[in-house]
């Protein structure tokens, strides 16, 4: 029976991905699916590599929009034989192109708002693509049903604006279907991609939470691809998103993306946390630019609120005009301070509490009675459901009410407007509202300011209707809950279940002297007309080019199965140890020096006993049996430790502490290598360690012989991380005057004396050796951690320090496939072992003929290196 597991969904979807080699003739679009539920793999002319071979069959870069939506209108034809298809002009998507070089093609992938009849698909397919540039994927009506209806709709969207399932009356339960076909339609979308990409010369730019695992589909096929992906709705803290149980597949398959985008830093910031806390990443800020370290690769993220359509709105403005609506609605409000909101009916935005905001307004202000009105326009729901039913009955309840107590007659405090209105009628509104009023308890931007503050401007070349004469003024009463909150500090921001603060701020708006308002219109016209759609689409392909120039300069491959792929970007001279290579180096050379790191290297990290293996010990025995090698392990455990548990290698040098403390081969005893034994500073250090121990619950002292190590691996990630940086700050300044260094590494912050490092212990050594007229032909230098980092860098200049000679065979090699000073990488220890065991089998026999070779320190019988 085929596994259930979430990890293997890639593989549930869409069968076994294709080995990546080189690539075949490729067919270009129309190329389309049309045959209903078929999720299968492309055809044997797919692209099956990372990179194409063929030339781009376009003069300039082009720009690939993926969404949930098409932005297309269809209908059927009076006839009843075929569709007719014209542009969304409401769609924020056709408007993004405006931002974009003349020059730039750009094609929409994504679905079709009507059911087209399979034996229509072709046809329409190939009409729509022709005439709009657009490639619709036809998902079948059951999968559609469970994807966008069912995960969308039940669990993203819920999730996203904090309402969490404690009943199945509270929103829809986990339902691992419904997360199958999220996965099928999502793959069905990068089908429809790939037959129309070009991955050297095109962008991909993803939007909003339908389709966060489709960067998974793209990147597994092309590692260079330029990828971006836009969340168009809030993301949550960490600890409401962590309720999801698929909650690390997503975060991976969005990390698979160039560039991630959200509208205000609260986003952004919930997201990172999310990174750090499940999958243990940290993000840095360079020269204004956030990024994630993502295995090589510095995914970035891009804070930037989208903003409207100046044209658009100002064409729209014009026909609102000739449509006479607005001296209607100015004879009907005639006298009257009229307040809007403008909303979708739904239980996130916080209608029935405006209108209780203004029900206590009148209460507290009598003054408002027979001349404030609160019109309301309710777009009907996209959604059903019992929660709309009872927030629509609440909403009419509430409006029945206060109507009943305040009004009189030719007076209504509230008129709710609960059927579709155009967006002509609506800048109409727009025009005789003095304030705007948005209660949303949660939403990702919200336009409506921005069109209310366009509309207030008004438009030359109209007539009187809409040309407001005179200084322009507008007032916006906004939930601070809401995306565009941040950009507009003009207006009265309030939290909208504090039923009395929202009815002071309403009172307060429509109140404000006709300066005041006009200085804040000012400050909002000038952010929103410069700040519109076009600059939001035109920084977002700024910061992707730039992003994707850095991963151009790398060399990447991918790794790993289902949503555990990700694409590990390094160094082009950074390659993986090759075992031939390195034994045939070993095989050649006299005089050798290996260096091995401990923990992390020979040992694995998860391992709760630390204790070498009979395995480890008589292969280090092998090695240091050769009279031609000098085998050191340099650890940063205490010297207690690494006696007891290698005391069977009595050839084998340790050094302990990252090197303060050194014992040579065949000696007993251990030699001092740092600056001075004097440790006072410990007893400075230790209690301000003490005081963030108390304070930070899974953090812990460590108290080494030189040094003072302070953990919190086992702390919260995000509270950890911040007392560790106030630590380091308070050590530095306390310990300014001592001879000590403070560090700070991975879940650590570490005090020891200056001028102790591995570095500095490889260098003893092939002084030592040198001294001795051993010099060096052959190192081999292995760890897996920052402290091994002084290894490599040391062994990378050393021949041009003189250190080493030009000849020396030179193999740095870190554990992990990850950004190194390093040229060499194993993957895991396992590896690690492997290789050593294959030197050890090519180590020459011991002879008691052999030249022997003393270090420093104890020189008795018995002292010298054979």
């Amino acid at each position: 029976m085929m596994s259930r597991s979430y990890t293997n969904l890639l593989d549930l979807a869409s069968g076994n991905f294709p080995v990546m080699g080189r690539e075949k003739e490729r067919k270009r679009f129309p190329r389309v699916m049309t045959v209903p539920g078929n999720i299968a793999e492309l055809d044997d002319e797919q692209a099956n590599s990372v990179t194409s071979e063929n030339p781009s069959s376009i003069a300039g870069e082009r720009i690939i929009i993926v969404s949930n939506l098409l932005p297309l209108k269809a209908k059927r034809r009076p006839d009843n034989k075929g569709w007719s298809f014209s542009w969304n002009e409401d769609s924020l998507l056709l408007r993004v192109k405006d931002g974009l070089p003349e020059d730039m093609e750009v094609l929409y992938v994504g679905s079709l708002p009507v059911d087209v009849d399979p034996i229509e698909q072709d046809d329409v397919a190939s009409y729509i693509l022709e005439k709009f540039k657009c490639v619709p994927a036809f998902l079948p009506p059951s999968l559609l049903a469970n994807y966008y209806h069912g995960f969308c709709k039940k669990q993203l969207w819920p999730l996203f604006h904090y309402m969490l399932p404690f009943s199945a009356d509270d929103g829809g339960r986990f339902d691992r279907s419904q997360w199958e076909a999220y996965v099928s339609a999502n793959n069905m979308f990068s089908q429809k991609v790939i037959e129309v990409l070009n991955p050297e010369d095109d962008f991909v730019w993803i939007h909003d939470y339908h389709l966060m695992v489709l960067p998974t589909f793209l990147r597994r096929r092309f590692v260079r691809l330029r990828m971006g992906f836009f969340l168009h709705s809030p993301f949550p803290s960490s600890e409401i998103y962590r309720s999801l149980p698929v909650r690390e597949e997503i975060l991976k398959a969005l990390l698979l993306s160039d560039l991630i985008g959200f509208h205000t830093f609260d986003y952004a910031r919930h997201f990172l946390s999310c990174c750090s806390r499940m999958l243990g990443l940290e993000y840095q800020s360079k020269r204004g630019y956030i990024g994630l370290d993502y295995y090589g690769r510095t995914v970035g993220i891009k804070i930037m609120p989208v903003g409207i359509h100046m044209g658009h709105l100002e064409s729209v403005i014009r026909q609102a005009d000739k449509e006479l609506k607005v001296e209607e609605l100015k004879q009907q409000f005639e006298g009257k301070s009229v307040l809007l909101g403008v909303d979708d009916l739904d239980i996130f935005k916080g209608i029935n509490l405006k209108l209780l905001a203004m029900e206590h307004m009148l209460k507290e202000h009598p003054n408002w009675q027979g001349r404030a009105v609160l019109v309301q326009i309710a777009n009907p729901a996209r959604a059903k459901g019992k929660q709309l039913e009872e927030i629509q009955a609440e909403i009419e309840e509430s409006c029945k009410r206060i109507n009943k107590e305040f009004g009189r007659p030719g007076y209504e405090p509230i008129v709710l407007i609960h059927r579709p209105v155009s967006i002509s009628e609506r800048m109409a509104y727009y025009s005789i509202a003095e304030c705007v009023v948005v209660t949303a308890v949660r939403d990702g931007m919200n336009l409506t300011p921005y069109e209310y503050i366009i509309c207030r401007q008004g438009v030359s070349g109209v007539g009187t209707g809409l040309h407001l004469s005179g200084p322009k003024k507008s007032m916006l009463v906004v939930s601070e809950f809401i995306g565009c909150s941040p950009s507009l500090s003009g207006a009265i921001r309030v939290n909208p279940w504090n039923v009395e603060s929202t009815a002071e701020a309403m009172n307060e708006a429509i109140s404000m002297s006709d300066t005041e308002k006009e200085l804040r219109h000012e400050k909002h016209y000038r952010y929103v007309s410069t700040h519109d759609v076009a600059f939001w689409s035109r920084s977002f392909l700024q910061d992707m080019e730039r992003t994707c120039a850095d991963h151009f300069r790398k060399r990447c491959w991918g790794i790993g199965l289902g949503f555990g792929f990700r694409v590990v970007a390094l160094d082009p001279n950074f390659r993986k140890l090759s075992i031939d290579e390195i034994v045939g180096a070993y095989c050649r050379s006299k005089s050798r020096a290996i260096l091995l790191d401990y923990d992390g290297t020979l040992m694995p990290q998860n391992l709760i006993i630390k204790t070498p293996s009979a395995q480890i010990l008589s292969l280090l025995n092998s090695l240091c049996a050769d009279p031609n090698n000098l085998v050191f392990m340099v650890s940063g455990r205490g010297r207690d430790s690494l006696s007891r548990w290698f005391l069977p290698c009595k050839k084998l040098g340790l050094a302990a502490e990252h090197g303060y403390f050194i014992r040579w081969p065949q000696h007993e005893e251990w030699e001092t290598y740092g600056q001075g034994s004097d440790f006072g500073w410990m007893q400075m250090a230790e209690p301000v360690m003490k005081s963030y121990t108390e304070a930070t619950d899974g953090s812990g002292i460590e108290r080494k012989e030189s040094a003072l190590v302070w953990h919190y691996n086992d702390a919260d990630p995000g509270f950890g991380f911040s007392q560790a940086k106030e630590m380091l700050d308070h050590l530095e300044s306390v310990l300014a005057n001592e001879p000590v260094a403070v560090k700070s590494g991975q879940f650590i912050v570490e005090v020891k004396p200056q001028g102790v490092s591995k570095g500095l212990v490889a260098q003893k050594i092939f002084t030592s050796m040198a001294e001795k007229e051993k010099q060096v032909d052959f190192v081999l230098c292995i760890g897996d951690d920052r402290s091994d980092e002084d290894m490599f860098e040391l062994i990378g200049t050393a021949v041009s320090r003189h250190i080493l000679s030009y000849n020396t065979e030179v193999f740095a090699c870190t554990v992990g496939q990850k950004p190194s000073k390093a040229k060499y990488y194993l993957d895991d220890s396992s590896e690690v072992v492997a290789m050593l065991e294959s030197l050890a089998e090519a180590t020459s026999p011991v002879s008691s003929d052999d030249e022997s070779l003393s270090f420093p320190g104890n020189t008795a019988r018995g002292s010298s290196f054979v």
